[in-house]
């Protein structure tokens, strides 16, 4: 790299001059690589396909551009010129908000569109005008067919996490809306892979695109330092009270807790209630407004736990959070290392806790080698490591209240009771019934030490069912697996409140779309919808012939899991 690049200031990039000054205001001093890649060839009006991950400044690489153009192509009317399609709604919010701050003086207003969000109060907004609109592809389609969003002024349009959204399940919403806009317009497409689909929609829908590739760059060692991280090796069924004793061991401040599915979210909360925890669920199945009441529960301190899936906690930054924790080993060394982000921020320590079962280990060991960071392999604690933690709380409690001199009102008792009994003893008696009384009968017994030391037959079969106990997740399974085919879980709009069993399921995917049964995996039934694990080869086969047919006489939504 010359030295140029290296001293490259955002002036350079041939930004206007308010655009300049914002982002300086804003503290950014220098262009990260897709921004000094990205922001010229937009400037020229070029249509772009960028492969960047989350985290290099794409956001300002694409709004910056947009900004500049669009003051520079004057438009009339109330009609959108300037339109940006992502994955979540988190992320509307966030891109949003960032062009928001970067518009700063210019005039240019941002509506970010998102479902969960009342209709009425969108329709408002693009009615007194929206020069830009951040939004989900579901809902910038829905507003298409209302003719309450007007694309006929576009001049640029962004595919933010062009991957994301095909993985969940908004191809057909994304050729709906791109047939639908002029094509004398700009484009730009980002993306963090490139697989064929991406490579089949930038084909189709960009002209003559310039390509800019930053390359993923590995964390250095001791790019993390002030992150501890840690793993248990446990077996499933044991998770809960492994997590719970942890957690009473640890003291955390705030904890953030990833889990694969909405299911595993509910369970673990409800049993963390019962362990005195002020727990909260966070997972795609919920509206908007519940979602910003939970946040807020959280940020204002109102909750230890948020119990979440990886997509709904997306674009989360809660600064006083203490612990991260992996209920499951994450699918990729990416999302392990962007979840165990979220603590250890601003120069203060963190803690990453993951539950692993043994035969995850060599998981751990491939996110190892990826960090060049060590994962300590710790114990899980046992009754008498928490009944010594307990007592070293209860005695520093004393010394506090001993310090505080605030016990006139119970010396009468201490003093009636030396005459009778030793000094000692009678506080003694006392410290063994407040112990008594911050302990459950769950927190009585072992929970057994996995192996963490697996063999190889141990990482070859697949592992025998858990049994249930009162603190494992309640599911429904259909057994069935094929080693080694990448896998997807299916979402069905129907379930226990429509009289949804796995039979039903199984034989609705069978019969209607020819599948055998033995290829199907773990079938969850919730009270209102159910989700399939299904081979990802015959995803969208399963997908077209469910939304073809009835379910116990109804017809019912079929789409990829979006918390998947």
């Amino acid at each position: 790299m010359s030295s140029r690049e290296e001293t490259l200031t955002f002036a350079d990039l041939g930004l206007q001059p308010a655009l300049v000054a914002a982002v300086t205001a804003l503290g950014y001093e220098e262009p990260t690589p897709v921004q000094r890649e990205a922001i010229p060839l937009l400037i020229e009006g070029r249509d772009l396909l960028g492969q960047a991950e989350t985290g290099t400044g794409k956001t300002a690489a694409f709004a910056l551009p947009m900004l500049h153009r669009l003051t520079e192509l004057k438009g009339t009317g109330r009609g959108t010129r300037g339109l940006v399609l992502v994955p979540t709604r988190e992320l509307a919010m966030q891109v949003a908000e960032a062009i928001h701050k970067y518009a700063k003086g210019l005039g240019l207003a941002v509506l970010p569109l998102y479902g969960g969000a009342p209709m009425h109060l969108q329709i408002r907004a693009l009615e007194r005008g929206a020069p830009i609109v951040v939004a989900t592809p579901g809902r910038a389609l829905d507003h298409l067919r209302r003719k309450t969003l007007d694309l006929d002024s576009l001049r640029m349009l962004v595919l933010d996490e062009a991957d994301e959204m095909l993985d969940m399940g908004f191809a057909d919403d994304l050729d709906a809306i791109l047939s639908g806009i002029p094509e004398e317009r700009q484009t730009a497409l980002f993306s963090a892979t490139m697989p064929s689909r991406i490579q089949a929609i930038a084909e189709r829908h960009l002209k003559s695109p310039a390509r800019v590739t930053i390359a993923r760059e590995k964390p250095a060692a001791g790019k993390i330092p002030r992150v501890r991280q840690v793993a248990y090796i446990v077996h499933r069924a044991y998770k809960p009270a492994t997590l719970a004793r942890i957690l009473d061991m640890e003291d955390p401040a705030a904890t953030l807790v990833f889990c694969r599915t909405r299911l595993e979210v509910e369970s673990l909360v409800e049993t963390f209630h019962a362990h005195g925890y002020r727990a909260e669920a966070l997972h795609g199945g919920m509206v908007q407004r519940q979602r910003d009441h939970v946040l807020g529960l959280f940020r204002a301190k109102k909750a230890d736990l948020l119990i979440a899936t990886d997509v709904a906690a997306r674009g989360l930054d809660i600064e006083h959070l203490s612990h991260v924790v992996n209920y499951d080993v994450p699918a990729s060394t990416e999302a392990y290392v962007h979840r165990i982000g979220r603590t250890g921020r601003a120069g203060r320590g963190g803690t990453a806790i993951t539950l692993a079962e043994p035969r995850e280990q060599r998981l751990l060991r491939v996110i190892e080698q990826f960090t060049r960071a060590k994962i300590e392999i710790a114990t899980v604690p046992t009754v008498a490591d928490l009944r010594a933690k307990r007592l070293d709380l209860t005695r520093a409690s004393l010394r506090e209240r001993l310090l505080a001199g605030d016990t006139d009102h119970v010396r009468v008792i201490a003093e009636s009771l030396a005459e009778e009994f030793d000094i000692v003893a009678i506080a003694t008696a006392a410290i063994a019934m407040v112990h008594a009384s911050t302990g459950t009968e769950q927190d009585e017994r072992e929970i057994p030490i996995a192996s963490n030391k697996p063999t190889g037959a141990m990482r070859d079969r697949k592992p025998a069912r858990a049994a249930k106990s009162e603190s494992a997740p309640s599911r429904d399974l259909h057994g069935g697996d094929v080693p080694g085919e990448p896998r997807v879980r299916l979402f069905v709009g129907a379930g226990r409140q429509a009289g949804i069993r796995p039979g039903d399921l199984v034989g609705a995917i069978t019969g209607e779309a020819a599948v055998p049964s033995r290829v199907l995996g773990a079938i969850e039934i919730a009270d209102k919808f159910s989700l399939v694990d299904v081979p990802a080869s015959l995803a969208e086969k399963i997908i077209a012939a469910l939304r073809q047919t009835t379910i116990r006489g109804k017809r019912v939504t079929v789409r990829h899991d979006r918390d998947e």
